[in-house]
């Protein structure tokens, strides 16, 4: 990429999503999650998510996440969805810290491609609204946008 690029793709990106109320998404997210809590409205909630910002609307269920998904590495994985690459360590602990909250997977913690050039810690969960969350982590944190 252009080098005009170089601070564009350092910095933090922003998502807005649906959920069905703000109480369960406080919860979730700030409370199962451990992301903190931005500027919030009657129907809106900034949250710092790993250091991107996400802003979770207060939608009608007709517009609520769909259940499509693709398989991958022999599971289905939902579509859409969102997520935090962590590193090893900080992975670990995420998934520590949702089974202890006894949180339901799509995806059980594993770890994939194991001892390939891609090889990755998954999970993959969904909010309380249905919005489905992937947390990954990389054996190689340079193997990112690795292609071979």
């Amino acid at each position: 990429m252009p080098d005009v690029y170089t601070d564009i793709m350092a910095s933090p990106f922003h998502l807005a999503f649906p959920v069905a109320d703000l109480d369960s998404t406080r919860v979730f997210y700030l409370d199962v999650l451990g992301c903190t809590a931005g500027r919030s409205g009657p129907d809106w909630i900034d949250i710092d998510f790993f250091g991107s910002q996400i802003v979770a609307h207060v939608s009608e269920a007709g517009s609520l996440p769909t259940l499509d998904s693709n398989v991958i590495d022999g599971h289905e994985v939902p579509l859409p969805h969102f997520g935090a690459v962590l590193s090893m360590e900080a992975w670990r602990v995420m998934a520590s810290k949702l089974r202890e909250a006894d949180v339901d997977f799509v995806i059980e913690p594993h770890v994939r491609y194991e001892g390939m050039f891609k090889e990755q810690a998954s999970l993959l969960l969904r909010d309380p609204s249905g919005n489905a969350l992937e947390f990954k982590a990389f054996a190689d944190p340079s193997r990112l946008f690795a292609t071979d």
